[in-house]
């Protein structure tokens, strides 16, 4: 009967463990070229860590039916090569999700992207996402938020009116990219912490005031893709919400000329 509770209960979180990395439901579809490394290395780390818990759980099962047998629980002092190799076994469990993963934060944070890659400012304020793209002349205008910044005025980013580089700057809500190019953000917030979360991308970026943070991605499905705060940021923290919009090159292009 303790046998068959047992294996029951294995069966119910090997279950459990396939739905969560199998179904869908899990994650959406990964649409960045880095998705497919970040789905397996979290694929890795579930199963991995789902046995040793799965094990130990079974273990401390047979452990306490195996007493309960007995009249009187016998003491244990242990066993020092167990505990070396025990301990051996999850230091090196723990270096290599360190070192796999500090690879693939590498990738996006430290790599350069490349030279033809579309540059986006990315801004949060609260509570509204902002996204600025440089205009025919290639740069992006000069910035002073306390001076300039007045949303009601059609200027949220605080561009100055005397800088030639700002006077074509595209200002949008939504982001824009093409399909199959780098995408280099700099990320930037006028008020408070925010994070930029692009689950479709595997993407997720603290914003915070004063800095500026670079990274980048590419996407590689053409679609809309839904942008979050993932930073509580104040009461209006629902509403930071907007979207990543890949299209063909062609289309990326007409959507620059049109702004």
């Amino acid at each position: 009967m303790a046998v068959a509770l047992v294996l029951a209960l294995l069966l119910i979180v090997l279950a459990c463990v396939w739905l969560f990395v199998a179904h869908p439901w899990w994650f959406p579809v990964g649409v960045s070229a880095q998705s497919a490394a970040l789905d397996h290395q979290f694929t890795i780390a579930l199963w991995l860590l789902g046995a040793l818990f799965v094990v130990g759980q079974i273990v401390l099962a047979v452990s306490l039916l195996r007493s309960r047998r007995k009249q009187q629980s016998g003491y244990s002092r242990g066993d020092w090569r167990l505990e070396i190799a025990w301990t051996l076994a999850i230091t090196a469990i723990f270096f290599w999700f360190n070192i796999s993963g500090d690879r693939l934060w590498s990738s996006m944070k430290l790599q350069a992207s490349d030279a033809n890659a579309v540059q986006v400012e990315v801004t949060g304020a609260q509570f509204q996402w902002y996204f600025r793209y440089p205009g025919p002349d290639g740069k992006l205008g000069r910035t002073n938020a306390q001076k300039f910044a007045k949303a009601e005025e059609g200027n949220p980013l605080g561009l100055d009116p005397s800088d030639p580089a700002g006077v074509d700057d595209i200002v949008s809500t939504s982001m824009v990219v093409p399909v199959g190019h780098d995408v280099d953000l700099n990320l930037r917030a006028l008020d408070v912490i925010h994070s930029l979360f692009i689950p479709a991308m595997r993407f997720k970026q603290d914003t915070v005031p004063g800095m500026d943070i670079h990274t980048h991605f590419r996407p590689v499905r053409i679609g809309n893709y839904e942008i979050a705060c993932a930073e509580l940021c104040g009461t209006g923290h629902y509403r930071m919400r907007a979207v990543v919009r890949v299209v063909s090159e062609e289309e990326f292009h007409a959507w620059l000329l049109k702004k």
